[in-house]
Formats: C-alpha cells, sequence, structure tokens
C-alpha cells in the first residue's frame, strides 16, 4: 500500500452492533485500500487523542479509520462510577464483531479488507473479534495493551499481530511477552526505547503511528480501491 490522495471523506454515524447502536466517526481516504477499526482502552473514547493521531497517519497511507465508542452514554455514567465495563472484554468483542460484520456488509463504507487497532484493554477484545473472525480480520496492532486479557482466544487468533509496548512499561511489557507467545498466528512485540505506558515522549508515538501503518500495509491483502 502506498501513500493515497490526502483528500478524505468524514462522516459521523451510528453503527447497529449486538444490540445497540454505537456513536462513530468514519474517515475514508479517497483511494482506500483498507479500513482500520479502533478499539478505545479503559475509559477512553473515540476522542482519544493518541487514536486520533494514529488514524490520521493511517488516512495518510491509503486506509480508512473507524472510531468508535463501545458503550453507549449511559454505559459510559455507569463506569465512570464501577469501572467494570470497561474490563468486561466479552462486551466488547462482541461489539466490534458485530463492527466488523457491518463494515463488510459495506453500507457506509466500501468493504474493503479490516485491520483492528486495540489500545490498553481494546486490545484484549480487537484479538477475542479477531479469533471470532479470522476469514474477516488478517490483521491486528495492540498499543499499550493488554492482550493478556484475552486468555484462551488468543491461540485461536490467525490474524498477524504486532505488539507495541513501550521499553519502560515494564509490568505491561512482561504481560505482552507471554502473550506473544501464546498467539496462534504471526506475532511479533515491538518494544519501543523510552517510552511509558501513553507514549507521551516526544516522537514515540509518532513511532507507534509509523510501526502500525507498516504493519497493516504489510498484512492486509491487497483490495480494490475505495472511491469514494
Amino acid at each position: 500500500m502506498g501513500a493515497g490522495s490526502t483528500e478524505t471523506v468524514s462522516t459521523e454515524t451510528m453503527i447497529p452492533t449486538a444490540g445497540v447502536r454505537l456513536p462513530a466517526d468514519l474517515t475514508t481516504p479517497a483511494m482506500a485500500e483498507g479500513t482500520v477499526l479502533f478499539a478505545h482502552g479503559s475509559g477512553s473514547s473515540r476522542h482519544s487523542p493518541r487514536n486520533v493521531a494514529v488514524a490520521e497517519k493511517l488516512n495518510q497511507n491509503a486506509l480508512g479509520t473507524v472510531l468508535v465508542d463501545l458503550l453507549t452514554p449511559e454505559e459510559e455514567l455507569l463506569d465512570e462510577q464501577t469501572a467494570e465495563l470497561r474490563f468486561d472484554i466479552g462486551l466488547l468483542s462482541d461489539r466490534l464483531v458485530g463492527i466488523v460484520d457491518w463494515l463488510r456488509s459495506g453500507q457506509e463504507m466500501a468493504p474493503l479488507p479490516i485491520g483492528l487497532f486495540g489500545a490498553s484493554t481494546g486490545a484484549a477484545a480487537a484479538l477475542v473479534a479477531a479469533a471470532a473472525r479470522p476469514d474477516d480480520v488478517p490483521a491486528v496492532v495492540s498499543r499499550g495493551g493488554r492482550p493478556d486479557l484475552a486468555g484462551p482466544d488468543l491461540p485461536e487468533v490467525r490474524a498477524a499481530t504486532l505488539l507495541l509496548v513501550g521499553g519502560w512499561d515494564e509490568q505491561v511489557l512482561e504481560l505482552n511477552e507471554r502473550a506473544c507467545e501464546a498467539l496462534g498466528g504471526v506475532a511479533e512485540l515491538h518494544v519501543v526505547p523510552g517510552a511509558t505506558h501513553l507514549f507521551e515522549e516526544p516522537g514515540k508515538l509518532e513511532q507507534v503511528a509509523d510501526e502500525a501503518a507498516g504493519w497493516f500495509a504489510e498484512h492486509l491483502p491487497p483490495g480494490p480501491p475505495s472511491r469514494r
């Protein structure tokens, strides 16, 4: 995949999935060759500045992006009090699977090859969803993720998986090392030197975005470019 046109189509929509409707921001470059669905982490939303920054980099590399809130507004309020739903990997992965199916239907975006980008607990949900849809999700990238929370689903993942972890994020790094060994498909763990959990250090998030773009370029199969 090469760099595409800078012209993009951006829309807001409500995606029906698993019995709910979730707000989402869709962005499609003029000649998109794939679509990346984001799974946000603990207590985050589709407006996460870190994931928005990564999405913009992917858009510059001919990839459409779907930034979606995996919890409804009512669930967000409840989760602020209990912090339980953000760790409900089954709930989050079911919704991701529904969104993958929706994307494949081509209702609002061209049915292009789909990658998943997960952060924190969203990475576990992304891997469980990839295991559930092995023919539809060929590539996954995790940023500072908790793939260990995917548990018994890890060996079932066939998607090529890149785990990106900050070198100073020692506890999460150890969890990622174990998860990488358990993954059933192609899996690589890349350590970003001098980065903490949120990759807030200068240049570190840009490195994450570059590596994610390269991984999807390598592992998403070529599809007919969207002309939207």
